[in-house]
């Protein structure tokens, strides 16, 4: 799990002074404060309102660009770029958008993602899937089963949904993780299946089948079990924001 949703799941963050000017302004981007195609205030404006030096500012809009939020223009100052152009992979973004309340158009897309990449990912593991990455699936599947709290599950099933994506041998489908993270930590903070035992025998219920069947070397089946546990979620966080 990267350390910003992991962070973002226990709500502690530390941050030094490029991280907090990057925060500052990649938020108020998303949240409308600074539009698309509207130019940010001038760069001796912003140094002054976060406290750091031009240094700092400067390295903290090389990181908003990269994210494709920003681009310098010359004798323009820095512009906010369409929102189609931003990196919606990258974990601060998505974390951005998950505390702006982003609504559910926003985790309708992040959930048509998964369904497109993650029941791809357990068939490719139902194939490759080595017996010792088979044994961890089975060992995040028994942490699920006996996590005392939400914290733990939450971990337990990022671990596996993680694990997952490691057996499936492809390294592309790598840059699925911070998708499939941001989608279970907005599942958790609306509504732990921790919070209720016979939820979360269900849910656990739910991704052991996806590991027997990766296990059973069936990847119609464990694509189909994925393809459920993405579904139930889904429909777990539809129903808490609808």
């Amino acid at each position: 799990m990267s350390g910003l949703l992991r962070d973002a799941l226990s709500g502690t963050f530390v941050r030094n002074s490029h991280g907090q000017v990057v925060e500052g302004i990649g938020r108020a981007i998303v949240t409308g404060r600074y539009p698309p195609d509207t130019v940010l205030p001038r760069d001796e404006e912003l140094a002054a309102q976060f406290n750091v030096s031009r240094t700092v500012l400067r390295e903290a809009m090389k990181t908003l660009a990269a994210k494709g939020m920003v681009v310098a223009r010359t004798r323009v100052g820095t512009k906010v770029r369409a929102r189609h152009d931003w990196n919606l992979f990258d974990a601060e973004l998505l974390v951005w958008h998950l505390d702006a309340r982003a609504g559910m158009g926003f985790l309708d897309q992040l959930y048509e993602m998964r369904l497109i990449m993650e029941p791809a990912g357990a068939a490719m593991a139902a194939s490759r899937a080595t017996a010792q990455e088979i044994a961890t699936l089975h060992a995040h599947i028994e942490a699920m089963v006996v996590a005392s709290d939400d914290k733990a599950f939450a971990m337990a099933d990022l671990a596996l949904h993680r694990s997952i994506i490691k057996a499936s041998g492809n390294l592309f489908m790598h840059s699925v993780a911070t998708l499939i993270e941001a989608a279970l930590l907005t599942s958790f903070r609306l509504s732990s299946p921790a919070s209720e035992p016979a939820i979360q025998s269900d849910v656990s219920a739910a991704h052991n089948r996806i590991v027997v069947a990766i296990e059973g070397r069936d990847p119609e089946a464990a694509a189909q079990a994925m393809r459920e546990v993405i579904l139930y979620g889904q429909q777990r966080i539809t129903a808490r924001v609808t």
